[in-house]
């Protein structure tokens, strides 16, 4: 069983910036991807970016230039640095791996940008 485990999220200003961290229990090296996904009230649950084991990134128009995927095989830690923060980025922030074809997910946490 795959355990994925949020932090980082929290309350920011317009322009800030915060990192997320996902520990996941066991190796990263056996992932076929990891990823973000956000979903904000009222809206559908969306991708954000999505990094496969084959090293090809994918990610939303919307937070191009301003998010950065990367991870951490040593810590087993999947990262997503968030930039240029904006309100539109308001959203709950859900970790992804897939592994051996089964998808897990993390509990989620929040971000907000508010002045």
């Amino acid at each position: 069983q795959v355990q994925l485990v949020e932090s980082g999220g929290g309350l920011v200003q317009p322009g800030g910036s915060l990192r997320l961290s996902c520990k996941v229990s066991g190796s990263l090296l056996s992932t076929s991807a990891m990823g973000w996904y956000r979903q904000a009230p009222r809206k559908q649950r969306e991708l954000v970016a999505l990094r496969t084991s084959g090293g090809s990134t994918t990610s939303a128009d919307s937070v191009k230039g301003r998010f950065t995927i990367s991870r951490d095989n040593a810590k087993n830690t999947v990262y997503l640095e968030m930039n240029s923060l904006k309100p539109e980025d308001t959203a709950v922030y859900y970790c992804y791996v897939r592994k051996y074809g089964v998808e897990y997910w993390g509990q989620g946490t929040q971000v907000t940008v508010s002045s």
